[in-house]
């Protein structure tokens, strides 16, 4: 259950409606997720965490399907289910295909495994792969 409430457009100051316009802008829908509509009881923190979104997210040296495939990951190592979900959803917008969901579960599965254990056994990092 959430902790707080959704804010509607009905409900929603000018100053989140221009957040939420921008996002509909952005991302060429209608759509508003649940997120945003949480992140919206603070007006502020709603239009510095698109901003900063849309700068990282944005066009950039990585791929748009690379950046949303490590958001995947990330927040699968971070618990977050919404963010797992949502990302998911953008990167199989972006094109990730099946063959490719079932390779990045398999990397984040492998470096889950592997940092465990390496953490669990307090590995020291070799000089090499220190700069």
């Amino acid at each position: 259950m959430a902790t707080v409430s959704l804010i509607s457009d009905d409900a929603a100051s000018p100053e989140v409606l221009a957040v939420f316009d921008d996002i509909r802008a952005v991302r060429g829908t209608d759509f508003i997720n649940n997120f945003w509509r949480a992140l919206a009881h603070d007006p502020a923190l709603l239009k510095a965490t698109w901003e900063r979104l849309e700068i990282v997210m944005g066009p950039g040296d990585l791929d748009p399907l690379v950046k949303e495939m490590i958001y995947i990951a990330v927040s699968t190592a971070n618990g977050c289910s919404y963010c797992v979900h949502s990302h998911t959803a953008a990167a199989k917008a972006k094109g990730m295909s099946d063959a490719q969901h079932g390779e990045l579960a398999a990397v984040i599965g492998m470096a889950m495994q592997t940092n465990g254990l390496v953490t669990a056994l307090q590995v020291p990092v070799d000089e090499a792969f220190q700069a």
